[in-house]
């Protein structure tokens, strides 16, 4: 089974994209996504994060704003967190690639926000970097809710540069040039990708 790492930096229109393979009938793992399910209520993580760090839990789910606040700039605090998240995380991916595996999927897209940041090359076969210029990442990011300018500037400052990615790239899908061409794009690498055998999956599952 082939793994594709999608990446991107923030405002590029990676989850947009990551729909884009699904609908091909892709599986798509999303990391972000999958944190999410940790926190919130019933979730792996609550108990753990909750006797971590006392009253980050409110109603029975990790509320991020709160946890935020006692690790943000405490560099002791953020490996604490990762010790108890990423395993869980890891843990997920690793079902979702086995799942994938008994239903025969030939691919599957591993949506991966910090791929290069955190090493990700060694995790998939292939990587797919989604890029606009900087101009409407910008205004696209700004446009969230609770963005400011100085936030987006430490998100854009700690994140790997587009064109470091793009030289990265096995595949770039440009984001900026509508709809109709994306949907293109992604339809064009799967079926080019299609009969590729992966050599990554043997060594993650051991």
């Amino acid at each position: 089974m082939l793994l594709i790492g999608l990446t991107g930096s923030i405002g590029m229109g990676k989850s947009e994209t990551a729909k884009m393979f699904g609908a091909l009938g892709v599986p798509v793992y999303d990391a972000d996504a999958q944190v999410h399910k940790l926190y919130e209520k019933g979730g792996a993580a609550v108990v753990p994060l909750d006797e971590a760090f006392p009253g980050v839990v409110q109603n029975g789910a990790v509320d991020r704003a709160l946890l935020s606040k006692q690790v943000i700039g405490k560099p002791d605090a953020l490996k604490n967190l990762e010790t108890i998240v990423h395993p869980l995380v890891g843990q997920a991916n690793r079902t979702f690639l086995a799942d994938a595996m008994k239903a025969g999927a030939e691919m599957v897209l591993l949506d991966i926000p910090l791929l290069f940041e955190t090493g990700g090359r060694e995790r998939v076969d292939v990587i797919v970097v989604v890029s606009a210029p900087y101009e409407l990442q910008r205004e696209r990011v700004l446009a969230r809710p609770d963005m400011t300018e100085e936030k987006f500037a430490a998100i854009f400052a700690k994140q790997v540069s587009d064109a470091d990615k793009r030289a990265g790239a096995d595949y770039i899908v440009e984001s900026d040039k509508g709809l109709e061409h994306a949907v293109a794009q992604v339809k064009a690498i799967v079926e080019g990708l299609k009969g590729r055998e992966g050599t990554v999956l043997k060594k993650l599952l051991g």
